[in-house]
């Protein structure tokens, strides 16, 4: 294999790894591991209230849940989905996708979206929490550090 190919392949791993699914539980001696995480020790806890998904719908939302948000996974400590039938067996707008993501040294971010099909409301509620984890996420990338300024002074000739 050249070194172009090889490099080429390194690559798309590591971009792969960004965009795995995320887990639904991490081990306790993991968690208490300090530093930025990666995608597989970012938990994701899905709930389910008076709506019916079966484990590959569980998985599934994970899935997008590593797609969308995999590439903040430095930035994210833990992610929960909440998935409501708030009207019960009447129908109409009722299914509700409650998404709170818990950041790193950041105010979470909490989302939630109404629709009447419960996968609409899971995509709804997962583009509108990526572009708001990303708005967070470079709010604090724009601010400058702390203490900066004190190496910018002026030093006064004698």
């Amino acid at each position: 294999m050249t070194d172009t190919r090889l490099r080429q392949a390194q690559e798309t791993e590591q971009e792969v790894a960004h965009r795995r699914p995320l887990p639904a539980a991490v081990p306790r001696p993991v968690k208490r591991m300090s530093g930025r995480a990666d995608t597989s020790r970012t938990p994701a806890h899905v709930r389910v209230i008076g709506v019916e998904l079966d484990e590959d719908d569980h998985a599934l939302i994970r899935r997008k849940l590593g797609m969308k948000l995999g590439k903040f996974a430095t930035s994210i400590e833990r992610v929960s989905v909440r998935v409501t039938d708030t009207n019960g067996p009447r129908g109409g707008v009722d299914q509700v996708c409650s998404v709170k993501v818990v950041l790193s040294g950041l105010p979470s971010v909490v989302i939630e979206r109404q629709h009447a099909a419960v996968h609409a409301a899971i995509d709804v509620a997962l583009r509108a929490t990526e572009q708001a984890v990303r708005r967070s996420v470079r709010r604090r990338r724009m601010k400058p550090l702390r203490g900066r300024n004190s190496a910018i002074r002026e030093v006064t000739p004698w």
